[in-house]
């Protein structure tokens, strides 16, 4: 029998990291482009799909930086602290009445 190796989290955390940059870049992009299109086929413009991809580029560009000067702006140690006190945060702030 193999003995499993303790649970990791860092990995899916990364990965989760990781799908949240993709997701903050590609919804902006994805829902101006669509307005864009839209707008061309009301006014029969043809500029405001461009337009709009950039301007979804840009704010895109945006969360992914608000993003990651948040998550090196955190001190490992507070991570660290956060994951081992997890339900145990909850648990001390409750007294018994006697």
């Amino acid at each position: 029998m193999r003995k499993d190796k303790p649970f990791d989290k860092s990995v899916y955390r990364s990965l989760t990291l990781i799908l949240q940059f993709g997701i903050n870049m590609l919804v902006p992009i994805g829902m101006m482009t669509a307005l864009g299109i839209f707008l061309d086929r009301r006014f029969g413009a043809s500029f405001w799909t461009i337009l709009l991809f950039f301007v979804g580029a840009v704010a895109g560009a945006q969360n992914i930086y608000r993003m990651a000067k948040r998550i090196y702006d955190t001190p490992p140690e507070d991570i660290h602290k956060k994951e081992k006190s997890g339900a145990n945060e909850d648990s001390g702030s409750i007294k018994k009445e006697e």
